[in-house]
């Protein structure tokens, strides 16, 4: 992936603040499309029962062709032991259908399979007719007759089927080993993130984490060496808008900070193990009194520097960011410490590096004297 430039300062975004990811496509298995399976038919080696009328109508002892057209019923017998499971078998994961959509092309695939097709190509991956129209409705219905023909004569393959999609869906689940992380920005605590989203890996993986109910997923900036830096901060899912084209923007605040244990790759995206970044909580009532002034101090010192800003830099920081949070009764109450701390952080004119030496920090006394440091410094250029 690579990510946006370093932007010297915050109120440089576009208005629509949508953060952009760019690379090349991450191709799944789709050359297992190829392999085009059997559709549902009729065994040659199954028989045929022909029900027959009474015949009353004869000439000269020759049946009428005619007549025995109509009087006659040909009834197909299913064949002894059900469905061969090979007949039912996606061509592109090689395994029973579970949730078989049908196309308007005639062809079948499981849900989540024809999904990750249509994140990188708006077509059939069989016959590669043009399914734009089909994306942009997402109009995603279970094809009921083969699912029930599933259930009903492949019940065993169908419910083993079932519990590698579970399994499956519990491993996506879990927020502290292999979660997905999105390499492109900065993201804190409590401050909107509006993302654009239109690459096939990122798109697989919003998708997941609405599939799975977790709404969750990692922000990290990249890291040359690495990929990805050792700190970042959890994307809470708020809504996502899809277009028409596969594209989606995707409303995010952040969550929790964490620190990456491990890296890893999933499908073309980067996960991570790791552990979530709590506060050190001050308990000498002497030393709390001191964080109590420090951040009094400087949340007045913020706010005098906000109000200086020129009314264009001032007003695109409201836009994108909204209004800076008011002061909390107990700056201890959370682990991530006062809100209005990361919306400054988010707004500073600062390099992502700096940035990220406060977001790791686990000491609000600290995270304090590193915003006053920066304040001190951009107020004397302004009143130079």
């Amino acid at each position: 992936g690579k990510q946006n430039p370093a932007q010297s300062s915050a109120w440089t975004h576009s208005d629509e603040g949508l953060k952009r990811v760019c690379s090349a496509p991450q191709l799944g298995d789709q050359e297992k499309g190829s392999l085009l399976k059997r559709k549902l038919s009729v065994s040659e080696t199954e028989h045929s029962v022909l029900a027959n009328g009474n015949n009353k109508h004869k000439k000269q002892g020759v049946t009428s062709n005619n007549h025995r057209a109509r009087k006659t019923r040909m009834y197909r017998i299913f064949p002894e032991g059900g469905l061969d499971p090979n007949d039912v078998e996606c061509s592109l994961c090689m395994r029973l259908f579970y949730e078989p959509v049908t196309t308007p092309c005639g062809h079948t695939f499981c849900k989540s399979c024809l999904e990750r097709c249509l994140d990188h190509m708006p077509q059939c991956p069989l016959c590669k007719e043009s399914l734009k129209e089909y994306l942009a409705s997402r109009n995603y219905i279970v094809t009921a007759l083969l699912d029930t023909l599933i259930k009903q004569y492949l019940g065993d393959e169908y419910e083993e089927r079932s519990k590698v999609h579970q399994e499956e869906t519990r491993e996506l689940s879990d927020l502290t080993k292999n979660v997905p992380i999105f390499v492109c920005t900065m993201a804190y605590p409590t401050v909107p993130c509006p993302l654009h989203v239109f690459e096939p890996r990122y798109r697989l993986m919003i998708r997941r984490c609405m599939d799975t109910g977790t709404r969750q997923f990692g922000m990290c900036i990249s890291d040359p060496e690495k990929g990805f830096v050792d700190y970042g901060c959890m994307l809470i899912v708020r809504s996502v808008h899809f277009l028409p084209d596969g594209r989606s923007v995707v409303d995010t605040i952040g969550g929790k900070r964490f620190h990456v244990l491990s890296r890893g790759m999933k499908d073309g995206y980067s996960t991570a193990n790791i552990e979530h970044l709590e506060d050190t909580k001050v308990e000498d009532s002497g030393d709390l009194l001191r964080l109590q002034e420090l951040h009094d101090a400087v949340y007045e010192q913020a706010c005098v520097w906000f109000q200086n800003l020129k009314n264009r830099f001032r007003n695109q920081i409201l836009q994108h960011f909204g209004a800076m949070p008011e002061q909390e009764a107990n700056i201890q109450a959370t682990t991530n410490g006062p809100a209005w701390c990361w919306w400054l952080l988010a707004v500073l004119p600062i390099d992502p590096p700096y940035q990220l030496s406060v977001l790791s920090l686990t000491s609000l006394r600290d995270r304090l004297v590193k915003i006053q440091h920066i304040l001190t410094y951009l107020q004397s250029i302004q009143n130079n």
